[in-house]
C-alpha cells in the first residue's frame, strides 16, 4: 500500500483541510499520514472559532518519523499559516524526498483578488520560493497572481491563463496547473502544463451558481489519491473535478452546507467508481 503524508491545519468541525484529505485519500486505498501545523475548533467561517498552533511539534515529528525510517510516495501541504511553517516544510522535503516521491503544494493563501487575512506579499515571495520545490502546484488565479507578480483579473481569455502558466513554471515545478478556470460563465475546471514538454491540457465541466468552503481541498486531495492509484495528472485532474462537482450538486439541497461545506461524504461511493474501485 501506497502512503502520503499531508501538512496542513485540522479543525475540528467543518469541512477542510484534513478533515477532508484524510478521509477522501483514505477511501482511495492510500495511507495517509497527517502532520498538522494547527487545530483549529472550527474551520475560520465559524465565528469565536480557537486556534492552537502547533508549529513546534512539526519538527520533533519530522524527527520522530526520520529516526523510524518512514517513508512516503507523496508529500502534500495545503495551508501554512506562516514563514516559519513555510521554512519547516522546505526542511522536510530535504529530509523525506527519495527517488520517486511526488511533491504536491497546493499554496493556499489567497482568492478572489485578495491575500488571506494575516498574508503579505512578503509570504507570496516565501510560498513561491517553496514552489520551486514542486512537482506539481495547483493554484488559483489569485493565488498564481501573487506567485508570479502578474495582475489579478476577473475577466480573462486562455492567452493571460497561458502566460501566468509559463511564468509559474519558471519557478521550478514539473507542473503547473491553475484550477477553478472559467472561459465561458457555465464551464469551470483547470488549465495545465508541462513545464518540460511545453505541452498544456484542459478539461472543464458545468458551474453551478453556488460557492462553498473547502472545496479546493476536497479538489487537492482527490488528485493525490488518483496519481496514487496510477492516474496520469490530467486523468487524476479531471477525477478531482468532476468528484468536486458532485459533492457540490448533491449538496445544493443541504441547509447547513454552507457553513460546514459540501457534503463529501454521500458522494463517497461515486468518487470509488470514479477510480475504478467499485
Amino acid at each position: 500500500m501506497k502512503r502520503i503524508v499531508t501538512i496542513q491545519d485540522i479543525s475540528c468541525i467543518g469541512k477542510c483541510s484534513l478533515t477532508v484529505a484524510l478521509p477522501i485519500i483514505s477511501a482511495m486505498g492510500i495511507e495517509t499520514a497527517i502532520l498538522p501545523t494547527a487545530v483549529l475548533s472550527t474551520h475560520t467561517m465559524f465565528t469565536g472559532f480557537t486556534w492552537a498552533d502547533l508549529t513546534n511539534q512539526v519538527e520533533p515529528i519530522a524527527a520522530h518519523w526520520k529516526k523510524e525510517n518512514f517513508h512516503f510516495d507523496a508529500i502534500y501541504t495545503g495551508y501554512l499559516g506562516s514563514f516559519q511553517q513555510i521554512h519547516q516544510v522546505r526542511n522536510f522535503f530535504e529530509q523525506f524526498r527519495e527517488q520517486g516521491t511526488t511533491i504536491f503544494i497546493d499554496p493556499v493563501m489567497a482568492d478572489n483578488g485578495k491575500l488571506y487575512a494575516g498574508f503579505d506579499l512578503a509570504f507570496a515571495g516565501e510560498m513561491a520560493k517553496l514552489c520551486q520545490k514542486a512537482d506539481i502546484i495547483v493554484p488559483n488565479i489569485t493565488e498564481a497572481s501573487f506567485l508570479t507578480g502578474m495582475p489579478y483579473k476577473e475577466t480573462y481569455d486562455e492567452s493571460y491563463l497561458k502566460e501566468m502558466l509559463r511564468r509559474l513554471a519558471g519557478l521550478g515545478p514539473k507542473y503547473a496547473v491553475l484550477t477553478g478556470v472559467s472561459l465561458s460563465p457555465d464551464r469551470i475546471g483547470i488549465l495545465g502544463l508541462d513545464c518540460a514538454a511545453g505541452e498544456y491540457f484542459f478539461y472543464d465541466t458545468v458551474r453551478l451558481p453556488v460557492s462553498y468552503h473547502g472545496t479546493g481541498d476536497i479538489f487537492s486531495s482527490t488528485t493525490v489519491g488518483a496519481l496514487m492509484n496510477g492516474f496520469s495528472l490530467p486523468d487524476a485532474l479531471k477525477t478531482a473535478c468532476d468528484y468536486t462537482m458532485e459533492t457540490i450538486r448533491v449538496t445544493v439541497a443541504n441547509p447547513d452546507s454552507r457553513s460546514y461545506g459540501v457534503d463529501f461524504e454521500t458522494t463517497m461511493p461515486r468518487l470509488l467508481q470514479l477510480i475504478g474501485k467499485i
